[in-house]
């Protein structure tokens, strides 16, 4: 069997490589090409192309970038027809997979999308291009499988992948004392920054979440590194404020830390799974903001919020993000409050919300009956 994947961020990396390993272990001759990252690299060799040529955020990035877009789409078909996959799996990463579903689908290649993408948000009639240019759609949110129904689509609910990751990280993690004699910590309580892995957003939130937590003396900052960008990065945007970094070991850092300041995405829902109490940040460029304003259709940025249907986590959006309001958050979940308390309870109820687990091994079966 061989199959051909597409994943144009780190979270769609993540859940492709353990959907690679899912497959392997139930049919160990199955030969992958992939468009990734780093970890479905260490199951199947080198990417055709590294999600970090890959990744623009935002209306006014990708029409800077447009061009590298069309040529890549275009390498891309091209790599499909020759490789001749059995079938092809789409992670996420929509304006780019839903181009290369329709095309796939007109030259008689089953599609499979894994991790829907987020049209419930916005661009809802984008469901019946999906229904005419998709086989198979594996959702991972619980509010999906209703919402396919409008558009007489009957689509796999199969959990969410970072039950699994989450746990499975866990099993082998290093405890809090290996985790602060390894960077050389001390043992005060830390606060989480993740900012981001794009270098545009981060840019625009880094310098509010560092202001924000500047005289915090009790407390240890450390900033979660994308693993492609260097320390001197995130060194020049902090000028000559002391600051903790670590690079590529974000669940690490989560797994010891007190709170955090979180940008929107799927890092708040890890955040929220490590138990971990969280700020939402999202500061983006100005007209890119002003256009998804008036097309989003749902009333919360974070995962978190979104899944459990009501304010579970504090969303600082654009104008809203400033230095005075993340510190008057921030104050709320620091110490044993009632704000804290309840945060913790809602992401227990959250987490029974999505399921128990097994996601790669549901869509992996999925994957293989298809073919038999």
């Amino acid at each position: 069997m061989k199959i051909y994947l597409i994943a144009g961020e780190a979270s769609g990396d993540l859940h492709a490589s353990n959907l690679m390993k899912a497959v392997l272990q139930k049919e160990p001759n199955t030969e992958f090409r992939h468009w990734g990252g780093d970890q479905m690299a260490a199951v199947s060799g080198e990417p055709v192309k590294h999600i970090k040529d890959l990744a623009f955020m935002g209306f006014i990035e990708v029409v800077a970038n447009l061009k590298t877009i069309l040529k890549n789409i275009k390498d891309c078909k091209k790599d499909i027809l020759a490789y001749k996959p059995d079938a092809l799996v789409l992670v996420d990463y929509p304006g780019f997979n839903l181009r290369i579903a329709k095309f796939a689908k007109e030259n008689g290649i089953k599609v499979h999308y894994y991790v829907s993408p987020q049209i419930w948000a916005w661009k809802q009639k984008r469901g019946w291009k999906i229904k005419e240019t998709i086989d198979e759609m594996y959702c991972i949110l619980p509010f999906e499988k209703e919402f396919y129904k409008k558009f007489n689509m009957d689509v796999h609910y199969v959990g969410h992948p970072l039950l699994d990751a989450i746990e499975n990280f866990k099993e082998n993690a290093a405890t809090q004392i290996e985790f602060k004699n390894e960077f050389n910590l001390d043992e005060r309580p830390i606060i989480a920054l993740l900012p981001g892995s794009r270098k545009q957003e981060i840019k625009a939130k880094l310098p509010f979440m560092l202001s924000a937590v500047k005289g915090y003396d009790n407390y240890q900052l450390i900033v979660a590194g994308a693993p492609n960008l260097p320390e001197s990065f995130y060194k020049e945007i902090a000028g000559s404020q002391e600051m903790h970094w670590i690079s590529n070991r974000t669940y690490d850092l989560l797994n010891n830390s007190h709170a955090a300041l979180v940008t929107s995405g799927t890092a708040t829902l890890e955040t929220a799974l490590f138990k971990v109490p969280q700020i939402v940040c999202y500061k983006g460029n100005s007209i890119s903001y002003q256009i998804a304003k008036r097309l989003i259709k749902v009333d919360y940025i974070s995962l978190v919020n979104l899944i459990s249907n009501k304010e579970v986590v504090k969303e600082l959006i654009q104008g809203e993000l400033t230095v005075e309001n993340i510190r008057i958050e921030l104050k709320k979940i620091l110490t044993d409050t009632e704000d804290r308390k309840l945060m913790l309870e809602e992401y227990e109820k959250m987490a029974v919300l999505l399921g128990g687990g097994g996601a790669s091994e549901k869509v992996a079966s999925l994957l293989i009956k298809d073919k038999v």
